[in-house]
């Protein structure tokens, strides 16, 4: 059945600059905001862009990933006709490999493309915030009569040293790009999303492959082959809000953003941010408890005190304890008198009574680099009493 466009999601990364927290877990499935995952936001821009056919590339610890998109039903991608479908890597004959790269990846999946006699592909990461109409990048795109379209985003010049960056000209035709350039030409970053014309990308997965000395990667490969090779590049301008989390930093900092209800709305109707959501009763709020300027989600019981904070689903804060700019995830424990500030506690920990995790960063105003947000793995328990200190991780119980 042909399609105008295909998505193709990348979500198989290892995410290894989340440390811990992606230690059991594929970097897409890492939960958000309260009650969202990473990958819940391109599935959310596909199915409000009018896009209902997604290939998810899962690699690294799929099976939660895997269970949590399932039918693709809460992103309305449950359809005969399309729909969301799982590609991990697989046999073919006597040859197959791991994904070695993004580009490789979609290389191995040209079959799956070429199912739908798509004119165009839209090649997405699974670990951004952000809302975009996809439909209107498309728009431009077939207008330029680009090879390939690229979302771009002002940033600053220290940001532009850490990301993919594009020179254009006054048409926003690329001319130039630099991978993590130490002294950029320009301030316009790579959103890590590209819309190709499907014949000429497949041209050059093609020789991608075929380079053994290639890396097999889009940013690094592919736009420096198509760009060498002549091919029209048109940069897309995007002003609205994006973030990417690779880090724990930016990890921590996206979902403070979600506090402020302005940098980023999720809570408008007409383009929404769909997600599979676990069935929990309604959050409970003790009587002693104090709750301020923060996101509780279904389940939550707080009889404790909750400050500049986003609770998952099913968190449990007790009497005396304190949580304080601090992200929660779903079935933590935070029991009696316990403070926790400035930290990430993953799914299922427990932090007992008088153990303290993280600190603020006014603390470190003589040494400002020693702070960080400090970080519990998934199912980790923290002793009564015990200290995990600012920028420090743990993914072993502490007794």
């Amino acid at each position: 059945m042909k399609k105008e466009c295909v998505a193709m999601l990348l979500a198989g990364g290892q995410g290894s600059r989340l440390y811990v927290l992606t230690a059991h877990v594929a970097k897409p499935a890492i939960p958000f905001g309260g009650k969202f995952r990473l990958i819940d936001f391109p599935l959310s821009n596909c199915a409000n862009s009018g896009i209902d056919t997604v290939g998810v590339l899962t690699q690294y610890q799929p099976h939660e990933l895997n269970a949590y998109i399932g039918s693709g039903q809460p992103w309305d991608l449950d359809r005969l006709d399309g729909g969301v479908h799982i590609l991990p890597p697989y046999i073919k004959g006597k040859e197959g490999t791991w994904y070695k790269g993004s580009a490789n990846a979609v290389y191995q999946n040209m079959a799956f493309i070429e199912e739908y006699s798509p004119e165009y592909v839209l090649v997405l990461g699974g670990d951004h915030i952000y809302k975009m109409d996809y439909a209107k990048m498309l728009e431009q795109h077939k207008k330029t009569q680009a090879g390939c379209t690229i979302p771009v985003i002002e940033v600053s010049q220290d940001e532009a040293t850490r990301m993919g960056i594009m020179t254009v000209d006054e048409n926003d035709v690329i001319v130039d790009f630099e991978e993590k350039p130490a002294h950029p030409k320009s301030t316009l970053a790579s959103m890590g999303i590209y819309v190709f014309t499907w014949e000429k990308l497949k041209k050059y997965l093609i020789e991608d492959e075929a380079n053994p000395k290639s890396k097999n990667d889009f940013g690094a490969n592919i736009m420096t082959s198509m760009l060498k090779g002549g091919e029209k590049m048109a940069a897309y301008r995007f002003s609205g809000y994006w973030r990417d989390v690779g880090t724990i930093e930016s990890l921590w900092e996206a979902n403070m953003d979600m506090l402020s209800g302005e940098k980023i709305d999720l809570s408008s109707p007409a383009w929404r941010i769909y997600a599979k959501t676990p069935t929990s009763p309604p959050h409970y709020i003790g009587d002693n408890a104090t709750v301020s300027h923060s996101l509780v989600t279904e389940g939550c019981e707080v009889y404790g005190g909750v400050f500049n904070s986003v609770l998952f689903n099913d968190v449990t804060v007790e009497q005396g304890a304190y949580v304080e700019y601090s992200i929660v995830m779903p079935g933590a424990v935070i029991e009696r008198g316990a403070m926790v500030k400035y930290a990430i506690i993953a799914e299922n920990a427990v932090i007992k009574s008088g153990a303290k995790v993280g600190a603020p960063p006014e603390v470190f105003t003589k040494n400002p680099d020693e702070w960080g947000v400090a970080v519990v793995a998934s199912g980790v328990t923290i002793g009564p009493g015990k200290v995990v200190g600012a920028r420090e991780m743990t993914d072993d119980d502490l007794l």
